[in-house]
């Protein structure tokens, strides 16, 4: 079997990783515009890793390339998912990717007839939030005859937090900040409604050493999820989890216009507040710490005997041994995961599909749990 990774950065080669370990007899093409950072990531996988250069705005080279895969995972920005999209189509190639931006998905899920023309499947939106957390909340419902409630909870962090913010990068600066200031969709007393990012704080319980941290709204973990569940559940919603105090403090840098579009003078040059926020963001908040990702779906509602409420949780540690991040791990290996699901025909359904539309969660818990990171579940009966 043959697999092709474009994009060599620290999904792509994560997602890499994963792929050539678990089947170390299959051909793995790592592709990437800058060869010698796809040459240096395959060097440290292994030798079944084959490195090549590929510019992603030439769908000409890109359709050749994929040519005879078994499935395609896109690693690279959002920004290219569509094109890459059409050319998975044209090549006739399975193909999966990171997601992050929901018009961007909805064009894509708009090529689904021409996908299911061409016998392939598209699976949009397979990192960790949207993506693995969207397939716990929907596997758990399958447990219910009514559902009442769904709360996911999600959130990469340091493992030594420093003060202010209590927060280091764990991914690209400008997605923290369109989570933390676009408007985010939920559903509230069965209504599908906006509510403001960074709102709705509340306190969060995990296991030591974490104890109480805090969770507020923030944009995109849900991205279709809403429309999946209107009019089947009461309240849906997603929160980001950071240590105590992080909302405030990053609320307040907000309010202050630090993430406006106002222009600047910075030295002789014009930047924006967010340009120059971004720059400041990138400074201070990477100090090298280890991360950890804490995540918890918890499902609410009737079965015919009784009221109960199931929970999925999962704390994934930095691996010292393959020096990979948990933030690289709860993301590029269930998107991996998806694309092996897609090659050995697991997923059977054609066209473009989000992955808790497809993606079997029984299969993909089970699949985690073998790269070690276990999610647990938790059923609690509040009455008969």
């Amino acid at each position: 079997m043959k697999y092709t990774v474009i994009g060599a950065g620290l999904m792509g080669s994560a997602a890499a990783f994963d792929l050539a370990t678990r089947n170390p007899q299959d051909e793995i093409v790592l592709a990437d515009i800058n060869l010698q950072q796809a040459k240096s990531a395959a060097t440290a996988i292994g030798p079944n890793v084959a490195p090549v250069r590929v510019d992603v705005n030439n769908t000409r080279e890109i359709v050749k390339l994929l040519n005879g895969s078994g499935a395609v995972i896109s690693a690279v920005s959002y920004s290219v998912n569509l094109q890459m999209t059409k050319a998975a189509i044209e090549a006739g190639v399975h193909m999966c990717d990171l997601g992050g931006n929901n018009e961007v998905v909805e064009r894509q899920v708009a090529l689904d007839a021409a996908a299911k023309q061409k016998g392939i499947t598209v699976v949009p939106n397979c990192g960790l939030a949207p993506g693995l957390i969207n397939i716990l909340a929907v596997e758990g419902t399958k447990e219910f005859e009514e559902l009442d409630s769904i709360y996911l909870r999600v959130g990469g962090l340091p493992q030594h937090p420093r003060p202010p913010l209590m927060y280091q990068i764990v991914f690209s600066v400008e997605g923290l900040i369109n989570e933390y200031v676009e408007q985010a969709t939920v559903i509230h007393d069965g209504q599908l409604m906006q509510v403001d990012p960074m709102s709705g704080l509340e306190d969060i319980e995990f296991p030591s050493p974490f104890g109480t941290l805090e969770a507020f709204n923030t944009s995109g973990g849900l991205s279709t999820l809403t429309q999946m569940l209107q009019n089947k559940v009461k309240n849906l919603d997603y929160k980001t989890i950071r240590y105590k105090g992080h909302c405030d403090k990053f609320k307040t840098l907000l309010d202050l216009g630090f993430a406006t579009n106002e222009p600047m003078m910075v030295g002789g040059s014009v930047k924006t507040n967010r340009e120059f926020f971004a720059d400041l963001l990138r400074k201070k908040l990477d100090y090298g710490d280890k991360d950890v990702v804490l995540a918890r779906a918890t499902i609410m509602g009737r079965t015919k005997t009784a009221a109960k409420i199931l929970v999925y949780e999962f704390v994934d540690y930095y691996d010292e041994a393959h020096k990979i991040t948990a933030m690289m791990r709860t993301t590029a290996f269930p998107t991996s995961i998806t694309a092996q699901m897609l090659a050995h025909g697991v997923i059977t359904e054609r066209g473009v599909l989000v992955p808790e539309r497809c993606v079997p969660g029984h299969r993909m818990i089970e699949e985690l749990g073998k790269r070690n990171l276990k999610i647990t579940k938790k059923v609690t009966e509040v009455w008969d």
